[in-house]
């Protein structure tokens, strides 16, 4: 873990530690152990992307807990995902402005339109792109929903 962004969770690490913040130190050790695997499986040492991939996996994990714990009626697990998943994306670039993901958008469906692709072709095409211009940045799920929505409208 030699990018800037291991270092920062780290270091993160560290501060909990000190500070005997252990929801705080938890989420963090399951996200450094997260990134110490995927270099095992893969035996090179993830770069700033694949730690951005990472911890994009592990917040859609937490928001998809956070609304099976919601809908369980077990609000102590829910507010504990979510303390979890505002420590998680402190990791995260700054969030894309809705104007900008609209940008995005209207780029990644002229890209498909002069490819000539239509339908499910379209829609893995387009999210490819989204997900390079967008990546750790915006909500791809939410992202995705607005891709369907304006490929049926």
């Amino acid at each position: 873990m030699s990018t800037g962004l291991a270092h920062q969770i780290s270091d993160a690490i560290k501060a909990a530690m000190r500070a005997h913040d252990s929801t705080r130190l938890g989420t963090l050790r399951l996200l450094q152990a997260a990134i110490k695997q995927k270099a095992v499986d893969e035996r090179v040492e993830p770069d700033e992307a694949a730690i951005l991939a990472i911890i994009e996996k592990q917040v859609k994990q937490r928001r998809e807990s956070i609304a099976a714990f919601d809908s369980a009626g077990r609000a102590e697990s829910a507010a504990q995902e979510r303390a979890e998943l505002d420590i998680l994306k402190e990791f995260l670039p700054q969030g894309a402005a809705p104007e900008e993901i609209a940008a995005a958008l209207d780029a990644a469906f002229a890209q498909a339109a002069d490819q000539g692709l239509q339908g499910g072709a379209a829609m893995g095409a387009i999210m490819g792109q989204l997900k390079k211009t967008l990546a750790g940045r915006a909500d791809m799920a939410e992202v995705s929903a607005q891709v369907r929505a304006r490929l049926n409208g």
